[in-house]
């Protein structure tokens, strides 16, 4: 902070002794005045002697001005009254008047425009007329017309000030509540993105560590009997851990700052790699048949994801909960401008885990249907008639995002 800085900070923090500052100053300036004479080649110092009056006046009009911050109509309505005082009885006349201009300003540079308007033209009004018509001086005399000057300049120049401040006031209010609203904004963002992660990596370790607690019981379990097939269910651990590093990877990947090494560029997986997936449930000891009737459909990235998501959400859903009999059957079908998706499975739901919903998994469903609504789709779910479970997606071909108020865009 530089000397300036601090300067004003502390005459900010003594408004009081800042206004005893300039009451000091406008006495000693009208107490010099007072002893002036304004007529003839320059002003004359010395030539008048105020009467003990005026002088009276002039230290209760600096006097107020001390107030004039606190009070600044009462303190206004003072001044006045002694300039009245001195413009009626001295002669020759002192400069008490100029008090009620510096109390004329403070009123018009803290007061609204209407105000300083009324109440500036009543000052000058007043002053003038009391100068001109009851003043010892002719009506016409230089002091009358500098009077009436000197209030409307203090009134016009008060107002500006009021209009400047108001002005700076309103700039800084409005950089204030920009920058609110980039916090905020970057606060939603970033509570979007984390709860986009969260469900990424749900849905990659649920899918994958369901797969690999089924490969290990039968590897666990055929390890003595038959060393073959404990071998091939010891691969199928090896390759869907190796599967969920490398989506771990990618997702974590997102966080990293720009000047940490480069990320994976591994394209996210989609419907692409739907027989794929259906294969590592297969080798996990899921019978599940897929059908496609999408005709080629090329799906937006965020649609695709979801996409693939849900079924393999859905799929885990059914390893984990449906039973050791479950079989799962996934379509994929093109209805006019959406792609709809759906999971059944045959399951009675015998291994369905304390708490979950339906038998499939609370935050599993939640989180499916989160994805779907992010992409402008909708999901259904529930036990199908006369055994096992439904998942239901309707995504559109073209993303429509959805923004924090539910609209669409």
């Amino acid at each position: 902070m530089s000397t300036l800085e601090r300067a004003r900070c502390r005459i900010r923090a003594h408004p009081l002794a800042l206004d005893a500052v300039l009451a000091l100053g406008v006495l000693v300036a009208m107490l010099a005045t007072s002893f002036a004479d304004p007529h003839g080649d320059g002003a004359t110092w010395g030539a008048h002697t105020p009467h003990a009056l005026s002088l009276a006046l002039m230290v209760l009009g600096a006097a107020a001005l001390v107030l004039r911050r606190r009070r600044p109509m009462a303190v206004l309505t003072v001044t006045v009254a002694l300039s009245l005082v001195e413009l009626v009885t001295a002669d020759p006349r002192a400069p008490v008047a100029m008090s009620a201009v510096v109390a004329l300003y403070t009123v018009a540079s803290t007061t609204d425009r209407p105000t300083t308007w009324r109440v500036g033209l009543l000052t000058m009004t007043v002053l003038t007329a009391a100068a001109m018509l009851a003043g010892p001086l002719p009506w016409y005399a230089q002091e009358n017309l500098g009077l009436f000057a000197w209030t409307g300049m203090a009134a016009a120049a008060g107002d500006a000030v009021r209009s400047r401040r108001a002005f700076v006031q309103a700039i800084r209010e409005r950089a204030e509540r920009a920058e609110r609203t980039r916090e905020e904004e970057a606060r939603r963002r970033v509570a979007e993105e984390r709860l986009r992660i969260a469900r990424d990596l749900h849905d990659v370790v649920a899918h994958h560590i369901a797969l690999v607690n089924v490969q290990a019981g039968v590897a666990a379990h055929v390890m003595d009997k038959r060393p073959d097939q404990a071998k091939e269910a010891l691969a199928h651990v090896r390759e869907a851990s190796r599967s969920a590093l490398n989506e771990l990877r990618a997702t974590v990947g997102l966080l990293r700052q720009s000047g940490d090494p480069e990320a994976p560029t591994e394209p996210a997986p989609g419907l692409a790699r739907l027989d794929e997936l259906a294969d590592t449930f297969r080798s996990a000891g899921l019978p599940v048949e897929v059908a496609r009737a999408d005709d080629g459909t090329s799906l937006p990235a965020a649609v695709d994801l979801a996409a693939y998501r849900v079924i393999q959400e859905a799929l885990t859903n059914v390893r984990k909960h449906a039973g050791p009999t479950a079989k799962a059957e996934v379509s994929v079908v093109r209805v006019g401008p959406d792609v709809e998706i759906t999971v059944l499975d045959d399951g009675p739901g015998e291994d369905t885990a304390p708490g979950d919903d339906d038998g499939h998994g609370g935050h599993g469903l939640l989180g499916m249907r989160e994805r779907v609504t992010a992409v402008g789709g909708s999901l259904t779910t529930g036990p199908r008639y006369g055994g096992g479970f439904r998942v239901h997606a309707i995504l559109p071909v073209e993303n429509h995002t959805t923004t924090t108020a539910g609209e669409t865009v």
